[in-house]
C-alpha cells in the first residue's frame, strides 16, 4: 500500500485537480478561452484496473448550475477535516488559484461571475463522452452508479424514473446502489430493478418481514478486470424509514449493518477477490467511520453528501473517494492491483464543463426523446430572478431556493411559519435568469410533496428543530440520520452545534412580531415532504409557481435569522 505522500506525489502527476497540477495554467488557458476537452481528461494510465464512479445525479440530464456549499460543518472528529472545509479555506488547502476554473467548480466565492466565465457544469451526455475517453483508455473500466439517480425531475417523477433509466442504460453502467429511487415505492422499484441491465447492490437492503437479505439486490458482485478479481459491494442509504416515508416501502429495511458489511468483506476475500470496493451511499463522514471499523476495504466510493473532493481521504488502509452530484464530476480511479494487493492508486476528479466537453450525439438524441413530450411544460417561463440574486440550495442551515420556497408557503398557505426539508439536491439559478417550470420542479419534485397547513406548539417546534439538528450534529457519524438543517421561514432561532440533544436549540423568535415563541401557544405552519401518510394540500411546485408568478421577479434578502455557535 502507497503512503499518504506517495500518493499526492501520485495524484500530482497525475493532474488531479488541485494548483499546481494544472489549475493555475488552467485558469489562464480558460481566460484565452483554450480550455480543451484533452486537458480534462487528461490522465497517466496506471496499473490495471479503473473505476470510474459517478453519484447523486438527480435525474439532471441536462447542463445545469451549481453551485457548492458555504456552510459545511463537521462536528466532533470531524471538525476542520474534508470535506467540511469550504469557500476560502478549501482553496488553500488544495492550492486552488481564486478565479480558476477549479474554483468555480469546487467552492462558492464568486459563483455568479465565475459561471458567466465558465458555464454551465453536468448533462448526461457530456458525462457519456467522458466516460466512454476512459473506456477508449481502459476498455473494461468499472463504471459504478452511487445511487440517487432515478429523483429530482420533472420528467422523472412524470415517468417515474423511466427517462433516466432509459439514459443510464446507454451509459452501460456495471452496478449501481440506492437511496431516493425506493420513493418510487416498492412495485416500482421492483419493476424497474428487474428491467436492469446491471448489478443492483446492497449488502444492508434487508426484507423487513424475516430480516434476512432482500432477494431483489445482491449484496456484492465479483468481476474479472484487467486480469483481476474485483468484489464490488454496495452499501445503500441506511436510514430510508427516517428521513423518507417507510410506508412507500414497507418491505425492506435497511441499517449500516456494520457486521454484515465486515462478513460480505471475508466472504469475498475468502472467494478470491483481490480488491474490494464498496460503493456507498452512507455518506462521507459514516463512510470514514465504516473505514475505520471494518478491516478489508480498498476503496469506497461515497455518496449522498454531495461532496466533491479532489483527493481521497484515507482512512487506515481504505481510500474514501467524494465524487460530488448532479452530473458536475466523474472520478476516475486507476488501481495496481499485484499478488492479491492494491499496491498504488491514482485519481481525478473530472470536472463537467458543459462547454468544453463535447456531448455525446446518441446520448444526446436519447435525452431529446426523454423530454420531447413534455418540452412545452419545461420551458415555460414562471418568472425571473433579479439583476443581483442568486438561487442555490445546499448549506447546512439555509439556501436561496430554500427561503424563497418558504416564502411561498406562508404567503400562498397563510402561515405564520414555513419547514423546508433540508436537501441536498437542486440546481441554482443565475441572477437575471429566467426561471422555467423545469427550474421549480428541479428543486422540489419527489412523490410525496404535498403542502401541508397545520398547527403546532411552540414546545414541539422545539422539539421538531432539536431532533433535526440531532441527525446533523450528532458526533457519531452513525447517529447522523438526515439531510442538512430542517430550512424555516417566519421563524428565528439560535443553534449551539456542541450541544447534545435537547439542549443545541433557543431563542425560538416569531419574525413578524419579534416575539419569543411561546412553547403553550399554537402557530399556523405551512411545510411540505412529510413522511406521514396521507398528508393532505396542494403540490409544492404548484405553490411555488404560483409565488413566483405573482412576484414576477424575484429578489432574495439575506436570511439572518439563524444564529450559529459553537462552529
Amino acid at each position: 500500500m502507497i503512503s499518504r505522500r506517495d500518493f499526492l506525489q501520485v495524484s500530482m502527476a497525475a493532474s488531479a485537480l488541485v494548483g499546481a497540477s494544472g489549475f493555475g495554467n488552467w485558469s489562464r488557458l480558460a481566460a484565452q478561452q483554450a480550455l480543451t476537452q484533452d486537458q480534462l481528461l487528461e490522465f497517466d494510465t496506471f496499473g490495471n484496473l479503473t473505476l470510474i464512479h459517478i453519484t447523486d445525479i438527480h435525474a439532471q440530464l441536462m447542463p445545469i448550475y451549481f453551485r457548492e456549499p458555504e456552510v459545511n460543518l463537521g462536528i466532533g472528529a470531524a471538525k476542520g477535516q474534508m470535506p467540511h472545509i469550504t469557500g476560502a479555506d478549501f482553496r488553500r488547502f488544495y492550492g486552488i488559484e481564486d478565479g480558476s476554473p477549479s474554483a468555480y467548480a469546487l467552492t462558492y466565492d464568486d459563483f455568479s461571475s465565475l459561471a458567466r466565465t465558465y458555464g454551465r457544469v453536468g448533462g448526461m451526455d457530456r458525462v457519456a463522452n467522458v466516460v466512454n475517453a476512459i473506456r477508449a483508455d481502459r476498455p473494461d473500466a468499472l463504471l459504478l452508479d452511487g445511487g440517487d439517480t432515478w429523483h429530482g425531475s420533472y420528467t422523472c417523477h412524470h415517468t417515474e424514473g423511466q427517462d433516466v433509466v432509459n439514459v443510464m442504460n446507454a451509459l452501460k453502467p456495471d452496478a449501481m446502489t440506492f437511496h431516493w429511487e425506493f420513493t418510487l415505492g416498492t412495485d416500482r422499484v421492483t419493476e424497474l430493478v428487474e428491467s436492469l441491465p446491471f448489478a443492483s447492490l446492497g449488502q444492508n437492503i434487508f426484507d423487513a418481514e424475516w430480516d434476512e437479505p432482500a432477494e431483489l439486490f445482491k449484496p456484492y458482485k465479483f468481476f474479472e478486470r484487467g486480469g483481476v478479481k474485483v468484489a464490488v459491494i454496495g452499501q445503500a442509504f441506511p436510514y430510508m424509514p427516517i428521513a423518507n416515508p417507510g410506508w412507500m416501502f414497507p418491505e425492506f429495511s435497511f441499517g449500516i449493518r456494520e457486521e454484515n458489511m465486515q462478513a460480505m468483506v471475508d466472504e469475498v476475500r475468502a472467494e478470491g477477490a483481490e480488491v474490494v470496493v464498496v460503493l456507498s451511499h452512507n455518506g462521507f463522514d459514516v463512510d470514514k467511520k465504516m473505514a475505520g471499523r471494518v478491516t478489508g476495504i480498498d476503496v469506497i466510493l461515497s455518496g449522498h453528501t454531495h461532496d466533491a473532493l479532489p483527493e481521497p481521504v484515507l482512512v487506515e488502509q481504505t481510500y474514501v473517494i467524494a465524487s460530488g452530484s448532479n452530473g458536475k464530476f466523474v472520478s476516475r480511479v486507476d488501481l495496481d492491483i499485484r499478488d492479491g494487493r492494491m499496491m498504488g492508486l491514482k485519481h481525478k476528479l473530472i470536472p463537467i464543463f458543459s462547454d468544453v466537453i463535447a456531448p455525446d450525439p446518441q446520448v444526446t438524441a436519447l435525452i431529446n426523446a426523454q423530454r420531447e413530450p413534455h418540452i412545452d411544460q419545461l420551458r415555460e417561463v414562471i418568472g425571473r430572478t433579479a439583476d443581483d440574486a442568486l438561487l442555490y440550495r445546499r448549506g447546512n442551515f439555509n439556501g436561496t431556493w430554500d427561503d424563497l420556497i418558504c416564502d411561498a408557503l406562508i404567503s400562498e398557505r397563510d402561515a405564520d411559519i414555513a419547514m423546508s426539508p433540508g436537501v441536498r439536491w437542486g440546481p441554482s439559478i443565475l441572477p437575471g435568469q429566467e426561471i422555467t417550470r423545469e427550474d421549480i420542479w428541479n428543486v422540489t419534485s419527489m412523490s410525496y410533496g404535498a403542502a401541508y397547513r397545520t398547527e403546532m406548539t411552540g414546545e414541539f417546534l422545539h422539539v421538531v428543530l432539536e431532533d433535526v439538528g440531532d441527525n446533523l450534529f450528532n458526533p457519531d457519524p452513525y447517529y447522523q440520520q438526515g439531510g442538512d438543517m430542517v430550512r424555516v421561514g417566519g421563524l428565528g432561532y439560535r443553534i449551539d452545534v456542541t450541544k447534545p440533544q435537547g439542549s443545541r436549540i433557543s431563542d425560538m423568535t416569531l419574525l413578524k412580531t419579534g416575539e419569543q415563541i411561546d412553547p403553550a401557544k399554537n402557530y399556523v405552519v405551512a411545510g411540505w415532504a412529510s413522511v406521514n401518510e396521507g398528508t393532505e394540500g396542494p403540490q409544492i411546485w404548484d405553490v411555488v409557481e404560483n409565488h413566483i408568478r405573482k412576484l414576477g421577479t424575484v429578489n432574495v434578502t439575506p436570511n439572518t435569522s439563524v444564529e450559529v455557535v459553537g462552529a
